[in-house]
């Protein structure tokens, strides 16, 4: 486990106080295995028969959504007939809330703008019952294969893909009349609430890379704003704590488009989004956020916001 760098530590500390020590404590922790039930091809129900079977210990957390509280042998889960047969997905708890929260319906059209591998475009193909019909784009090759292959394991059929700069995408279907229902912008981020399951991410953190990123995000969010239909929902989520990914990304938002902040509310514990960050004060509607912290709910770290398009 690679040690956290002191300005790291110093900005969680900005944002949880007392907690700090806690939450250095919970990205130490190994992550319990999750795992999504594919209701295209098998029943909750039957899923957990078959998984017992094998002498796993299952526990339910929220609907369809399991943790494995079995020692497995390495790679066990990804080899195992119903992964191979797309019976579930492997997939962190925190990271099946953004399509709970786009919440994707059977004739919306849906842009899941940077898509691959995959977990939340099956996921929310899953919701939309294999029915309307989702873009799922990504720009690069070998991620776009994976997508692809996750796809056709889990038996997805409403679903094109495409390889594109996200950017460019959203301007192009926006300049041919091609406008979404719904929007999912999972979008590239730092990845601070990933550490336990990938600690290199401590080693490779610094605040340039914040700062690149947070440049990037705010264009993906606003090209895919211009290919939202109006009164339509866009997602925005990261799998980070930094405000300038999260937060700030919205303020921008809420300051340069026609859109509102909604509630949101989640199977799993959640904090509001917050209001100030070294010294800038954000607009109040970014309360409606929602973070997502390790130690709440043993999980790794999301950021999640919902915007409707007025």
């Amino acid at each position: 486990m690679y040690e956290p760098k002191i300005e790291f530590v110093e900005r969680i500390e900005a944002l949880l106080g007392d907690e700090t020590n806690t939450f250095l404590e919970w990205i130490r922790k190994p992550l319990l295995p999750s795992i999504r039930v594919n209701t295209l091809k098998i029943s909750k129900r039957e899923l957990k028969e078959r998984l017992k079977a094998k002498g796993w210990n299952i526990i339910e957390i929220f609907e369809n959504a399991f943790t494995i509280k079995s020692s497995l042998l390495p790679g066990e889960l990804g080899k195992a007939l119903e992964h191979q047969l797309g019976y579930y997905y492997v997939q962190e708890l925190a990271s099946m809330m953004p399509p709970l929260v786009l919440n994707p319906c059977k004739d919306d059209i849906v842009l899941d703008l940077c898509a691959a591998p995959g977990s939340k475009t099956t996921e929310m193909a899953a919701l939309m019952e294999n029915q309307g019909t989702i873009i799922a784009n990504d720009i690069r090759i070998d991620r776009l294969k994976a997508l692809n292959s996750n796809l056709e394991r889990c038996g997805v059929t409403n679903t094109i893909t495409t390889r594109m700069n996200g950017i460019t995408l959203c301007k192009k279907l926006a300049k041919a009349g091609f406008f979404f229902d719904k929007i999912l912008v999972d979008a590239p981020c730092s990845g601070e609430g990933t550490i336990r399951s990938s600690p290199e991410t401590l080693r490779m953190w610094n605040l340039n890379m914040i700062k690149g990123l947070a440049a990037l995000q705010k264009k993906l969010i606003a090209a895919a704003l211009e290919c939202l239909k109006p009164r339509g929902l866009l997602v925005y989520s990261t799998c980070t704590h930094a405000p300038e990914e999260n937060e700030l990304v919205i303020d921008f938002a809420l300051k340069n488009f026609n859109v509102t902040l909604e509630s949101i509310e989640l199977p799993l514990r959640t904090r509001q989004g917050i209001l100030e960050w070294q010294g800038q004060k954000l607009d109040p509607e970014i309360k409606k956020s929602a973070r997502i912290w390790p130690q709440d709910n043993d999980t790794e770290g999301f950021f999640i916001a919902k915007l409707r398009k007025l």
